[in-house]
């Protein structure tokens, strides 16, 4: 299977509906909605990758649960942004209270916010720069907090609403900050 990134040029831009119905007709692929229509598609990623957004993911909800925080979302959760765009972090979580009333009772509906805190874990195919330029993104469309785990170079990029980007060694251990308080994680564990 060709594992490359496919980006669609749209003749317009994709509605909401016509992007779930996309995702839920090709399960086997996550669909992004970029802010100015355009499609990706992201394949299956490979065994390590998997475990590494399974593991972050688990650690975020059993923090999150434990201290009664909000929710947690895994990787097939879509959040429509402020600019349109459609995206789906690996690991999000959403501070209790601010998820839109009945978020929870469509089933078949992007949640129309931007999370708190996401968790981007770079996989074999994934450019470094998309990513940069997706954390940007999430920052500049209200995320608070954001994880690039970045796997080749063994490292974490950190990025914060205030603007700032802090770059982590293999041997850091990660905190969730004033967005997920208490919440820390070695560094280690994603990589």
């Amino acid at each position: 299977m060709n594992s490359e990134k496919i980006t669609v040029e749209s003749l317009y831009t994709v509605t909401d509906e016509e992007l779930m119905l996309m995702s839920s007709q090709n399960p086997e692929l996550r669909f992004e909605r970029n802010a100015n229509g355009t499609l990706e598609t992201m394949p299956p990623t490979g065994g390590i990758s998997g475990n590494r957004e399974a593991k972050a993911t688990a650690y975020l909800l059993i923090w999150v649960e434990s201290q009664d925080l909000g929710e947690v979302f895994g990787p097939s959760a879509g959040f429509r942004l402020a600019n349109t765009a459609v995206r789906a972090p690996d690991a999000a979580f959403v501070a209790k209270g601010r998820l839109p009333q009945g978020w929870d009772q469509q089933e078949d509906k992007f949640i129309n916010l931007a999370p708190d805190f996401v968790i981007e874990i770079r996989s074999q195919n994934d450019s470094l720069q998309k990513l940069q330029a997706k954390m940007v993104e999430y920052i500049a469309n209200g995320v608070w907090l954001g994880w690039l785990i970045d796997r080749q170079n063994q490292q974490a990029l950190v990025y914060r609403q205030e603007g700032s980007i802090t770059q982590y060694p293999a041997t850091a251990i990660l905190s969730g900050e004033d967005v997920v308080p208490g919440f820390t994680l070695p560094l280690a564990k994603l990589l």
